[in-house]
């Protein structure tokens, strides 16, 4: 029998559901790339949740940090329940038996003193000649509770804890907690239980086995870690638990048959007994709508089919918990109920709020709160079994808390909500989760709110629009997901369709977009997994070819910043800075700043490199507007940085690249090779401001240059490394301009050559990124292979990078930096530099009559007179004019094109 949903719930479903299409739970083509990990909720580098599994079903939804972020799924159809998303809460630690600092502070015997073997963490060990100190031990300030100071780095702390037990305490079901940072390991009478390996890790949990509590005894016991610090910062903290949770409802695994992944949409299917579910997890985040790209709202639409042609008794149900507002897992949260304009919502964060407090790299947001309405449907705030088990038993949500507190992750409740279909054979709906930071950035010592709530709006405002839309919302991005699709399927195959398709979101959520100061757009990447750094350039360079094929404002919101910074009197180099700070503090550089040296150069930046990247932006820019108005702001500067170039792009001295991860290496090839591009693309602009005697300076400089470069890097069937260094190869990577502006700088098809070249060096995984390993970066291998003459050979590169991204055993949202023989991650995980893999789309949709020397605009006259110069379309001056298209400059600087016949 149908059930009676409230007169709320039955409007709602007027209001929007109704308008929902089939269109909406298919997605616009299938795809079979296996994702390491999957898009489920994002929107920035904080809201950026993700699924490691091959099944939704087979763990619990992380932030791409790793941390634990859940968000759970279950169907129920005709009284039995099935999981489709997240996992079975196993334990409910609500007995301690030896706690962790969050609900006392503890003493025990520690040392720093280097202890061989393990005899240390035996009974009867002799600790008295330790000292007795108070948990726990790490960085303050970086780590919560820390009673007992210990941040060297490349040191170890060992620590011996005494508990005592009855035969009743062991035979309960036990589980030891811990945090640490870095290499840790537990004991348990001697005997080894907890091994972390390199890793820092908040409130991890381990289920003592029957092995390992048969290492307690009746009486006194001694639970011992140790902890190897590496660098950075450094904790240990560490207690017993007891698991007080009872038999949960019987719950079923949903069935998963499918996972497709585009642009803005996620689509799962599963089978729940005589009944299909579709799942679609959209961001809408559209490059043509800069309020829907920042807003932190996600949709989440579902259907119901039945298998049988029969109805079937239907309840929809999904549900967070506070612990997508926390960075440690030990942190007191407040959950609570609240109305808005007549719609209900549960919202949960942390009590402290500690807004914009934390800088670093990777963490979780622990401020702010995360929202589930009920729209389309009914929430409830309470305990998680308690919440499961009237939902699985009853088919409805328990009666709502109006607000609940948790002390931590044991004690957090769940934040549902349900949708009953009542009888049907077919049927569909959508929910929306949320996330509002509050204060979302700040530049310059101001605080700033995103992009979405510039003018005031609220979370509540927005989730009311992104309803009252979702028809039209869905179907853009639906457009979207077709565009990104075909536009990389006409340049490329299905593998690189599919690989562009799994990058947008990647690469958008790396973001932060506000309006700063006069109403300026401002778009700031987090560095993930490497830095942490705000709007680092050699990201926003790498990143490039997404933006300024679809939204070029957006690649100037995030130089805009850089100008700013360096023009104040904050910066006073005389080249490009690396970053504005350590996400979400973006008041300036924190990457390391050394003064010059004793031979004049500047160790601790990257000037060739970021000062390269950002003149190159600049023209590519100007070209795409057919003007150089943004670099006209900046003009000055950007002139400074060129000069740089030209004075130190010939033969870098001992400076880092981009790849500063390989170290140091003076007279790299590639480096200078992003000089002559940026010299180039400096006489480009100056060409189109009419200035042509700066035009051709430039322009004959870079001529000059990439002459010297083929014949200094020619190491006979391809370009050295470094200039010096017989016998190396490395990927050149920035000579893609020159293919792309048509400038034909260098000479004897040097890009040609590299290119075979490196078709000869890929492994099973991909293109290494040089001869010094088998690493290398999936951004520069496309940007490589976009120099390829024919598409046959482009896609000779995507087949290994898709291999790699398909069998990958390194479950983290694309790893950029990876081995190309092992397939496995070296370093770095969701960064933004995946929007390095549309470069063959821009370089296949670049109108090259828009780079200026083949076409001059406001400085072209028809009323050549006197004396003439003759210029080709490198802005290389002539004796004489030659077949095909010339540039002539009279003798007042007209310009003007002729063509010979």
């Amino acid at each position: 029998m149908k059930k009676i949903m409230t007169l709320a719930a039955s409007i709602a479903v007027v209001l929007s559901a109704g308008a929902q299409s089939a269109d909406f739970f298919q997605p616009y083509k299938t795809t079979d790339l296996r994702l390491p990990s999957v898009p489920i909720f994002v929107n920035d580098p904080y809201v950026s949740f993700w699924s490691p599994y091959d099944e939704l079903n087979e763990g619990s939804v992380r932030h791409w940090t790793n941390a634990e972020k859940p968000l759970d799924g279950l169907l129920r159809v005709d009284g039995v329940t099935y999981r489709f998303m997240g996992v079975e809460r196993e334990y409910v630690l609500d007995e301690t038996l030896m706690p962790m600092t969050d609900e006392e502070i503890w003493e025990a015997k520690a040392t720093t003193t280097k202890q061989d073997g393990t005899a240390w963490t035996e009974p009867d060990f002799d600790d008295s000649g330790w000292e007795t100190k108070k948990g726990a031990f790490g960085s303050p300030g970086e780590y919560p509770n820390v009673n007992t100071p210990w941040t060297d780095a490349n040191s170890d702390i060992y620590v011996r804890r005494k508990v005592n037990l009855t035969a009743e305490d062991i035979a309960k079901d036990l589980y030891v907690v811990y945090s640490h940072d870095d290499v840790f390991k537990l004991y348990i009478n001697g005997n080894l239980v907890v091994s972390t390996g390199e890793t820092w890790l908040q409130g991890e949990t381990a289920k003592l086995s029957d092995i390992a509590k048969g290492y307690l005894k009746e009486g006194e016991n001694v639970i011992a870690a140790h902890c190897h610090n590496t660098t950075g910062g450094a904790y240990v903290d560490y207690g017993l638990y007891v698991n007080t949770k009872t038999q949960n409802a019987d719950i079923k695994k949903a069935v998963q048959k499918s996972v497709d992944v585009l642009a803005t949409n996620t689509y799962y299917t599963f089978e729940c007994g005589p009944v299909m579910l579709d799942v679609v997890f959209t961001a809408p985040m559209l490059m043509d709508d800069l309020d829907l790209l920042s807003t932190p709202i996600n949709y989440i639409s579902y259907q119901v089919r039945s298998n049988d042609d029969k109805e079937h008794d239907v309840q929809f149900y999904l549900a967070t918990t506070p612990e997508l507002a926390v960075n440690e897992t030990n942190q007191p949260t407040m959950s609570s109920l609240k109305t808005q304009n007549g719609i209900r919502y549960i919202s949960g964060g942390t009590t402290s709020q500690p807004i914009l407090g934390r800088g670093s790299d990777g963490i979780c947001i622990d401020w702010g709160y995360v929202y589930l309405p009920q729209i389309n449907g009914e929430v409830s705030l309470a305990s998680t079994l308690e919440v499961e088990n009237t939902f699985a038993s009853e088919g409805k949500l328990p009666r709502t808390n109006v607000s609940m507190a948790g002390a931590k992750k044991s004690k957090y409740p769940t934040l549902a909500f349900m949708y009953d279909f009542g009888s049907v054979k077919t049927g569909t709906n959508f929910a929306m989760i949320g996330y509002d930071e509050i204060w979302d950035i700040e530049y310059l010592n101001e605080r700033y709110k995103g992009y979405w709530a510039r003018d005031g709006k609220t979370i509540y405002q927005a989730f009311e629009e992104l309803r009252d839309n979702y028809t039209d919302i869905m179907k853009r991005c639906r457009e979207l997901d077709k565009r990104i699709y075909d536009d990389a399927l006409a340049s490329g195959n299905k593998e690189y369709a599919e690989i562009l398709s799994a990058s947008y979101r990647h690469c958008i959520a790396a973001h932060k977009l506000f309006e700063g100061p006069n109403g300026n757009l401002y778009f700031f990447s987090k560095e993930n997994n490497s830095g942490g750094f705000v709007n680092t350039v050699d990201l926003t360079y790498p990143e490039s070819p997404l933006f300024l094929l679809y939204n070029p404002e957006l690649q100037k919101a995030m130089m805009r910043s850089i100008f700013e910074y360096c023009r104040s009197d904050r910066w006073g180099f005389p080249f490009a800075a690396h970053d504005l700070g350590i996400y979400p503090h973006a008041n300036g550089q924190r990457y390391s700043i050394t003064r010059p040296n004793a031979d004049g150069g500047f160790e601790g930046n990257m000037p060739l490199e970021e000062s390269g990247n950002m003149v190159t932006l600049c023209a590519m820019l100007s070209m795409l507007d057919g003007n150089t108005s943004f670099a006209d702001q900046y003009w000055d500067t950007i002139k400074l940085w060129t000069d740089y170039l030209v004075e130190n792009g010939q033969d870098p001295e001992n400076q880092l690249c981009t790849d500063d991860f390989a170290g140091h290496w003076a007279h790299n090839a590639n480096l200078s090779m992003k000089a002559i591009m940026g010299i180039a693309g400096f006489s480009e602009m100056a060409r189109m401001k009419g200035d042509i005697e700066t035009a051709d300076k430039y322009m004959a400089k870079a001529k000059e240059m990439a002459e010297k470069w083929e014949s200094m890097a020619n190491d006979g069937d391809h370009y050295r490394l470094a200039y010096d260094r017989k016998g190396t190869w490395g990927q050149k990577y920035n000579m893609v301009w020159d293919k792309l502006w048509g400038l034909n700088l260098i000479p004897n098809n040097a890009m040609k050559r590299e290119v075979a070249y490196y078709l000869r060096k890929q492994n099973a995984y991909g293109l290494p990124l040089d001869s010094r390993s088998d690493i290398s970066k999936t951004d520069w291998i496309m940007w490589s292979a976009a120099m390829a003459d024919t598409d046959e050979l482009f896609l000779r590169f995507v087949g290994p990078l898709y291999k790699y991204i398909n069998e990958t055993s390194s479950r983290v949202p694309i790893s950029d930096y990876y081995n190309t023989k092992t397939g496995n991650m070296v370093g770095f995980k969701a960064r933004s530099v995946v929007g390095g893999h549309w470069m063959k789309v821009l370089m296949d949709n670049f109108d090259k009559t828009k780079v200026p020397s083949t076409g001059i605009s406001s400085a072209v006259t028809d009323n050549v007179s006197g004396h003439l110069s003759y210029y080709n379309l490198n802005g290389v001056k002539m004796s004489a004019p030659v077949k095909g298209v010339n540039i002539v400059k009279d003798d007042k600087g007209d310009v003007r094109k002729i063509v010979m016949e």
